[in-house]
């Protein structure tokens, strides 16, 4: 069932996007000239949640989209580095909090079919301030508390759009809900 790579090109290679073309052999022998690849390091994201049950989450502008978002903290996890120890990296970096007690909850991949990384998606409880933010230069983002009920709403209502985030917040919930 799994592909045979006949030729590989690289199109771009670029800190935040590396592409590249195969061509493939499918096994019932059909060569495919032009199959895209986007690669990427591994990723994270964090549902932080404090010891009075506050969910930490970020805002700030996805140009993408063109719009201000409230996510999870995330991040690309560094080159050599454990995608745990990147999750709490990030989460200091971008919020300022730390400390608690970490689980992963689920890994994931945005598509499968074209980008070849994972998301590990961590939850992280009785996080605390620890720190003020230390962000990059071309980071923007403002820190928000929010109640379990207001993060609940914005599933319901489509206003977290990200679906690396949806994804590990929906099961989350749903694990509380069952008492798991």
């Amino acid at each position: 069932m799994k592909w045979r790579v006949i030729d590989t090109e690289y199109l771009s290679r670029r800190p935040w996007l590396t592409v590249r073309r195969d061509t493939v052999e499918l096994p019932n022998g059909t060569v495919h000239p032009e199959y895209y690849v986007i690669e990427y390091p591994k990723w994270i994201n964090v549902i932080a949640i404090t010891p009075e049950g506050k969910y930490v989450m970020v805002k700030q502008y996805r140009h993408g989209l063109g719009v201000v978002a409230t996510e999870l903290c995330a991040g690309v996890v560094e080159e050599n580095e454990d995608p745990l120890d990147g999750a709490r990296r990030e989460l200091l970096e971008e919020t300022g909090f730390g400390g608690g007690e970490w689980e992963l909850s689920m890994v994931i991949s945005a598509n499968p079919g074209s980008q070849n990384n994972l998301t590990y998606c961590y939850t992280a409880r009785n996080v605390v301030p620890v720190d003020s933010q230390h962000l990059d230069n071309t980071e923007d983002i403002t820190v928000c508390l929010l109640s379990e009920d207001e993060v609940r709403e914005m599933l319901v209502t489509d206003d977290i759009r990200q679906s690396l985030m949806a994804a590990p917040l929906w099961k989350h919930f749903a694990m509380m809900k069952s008492g798991i």
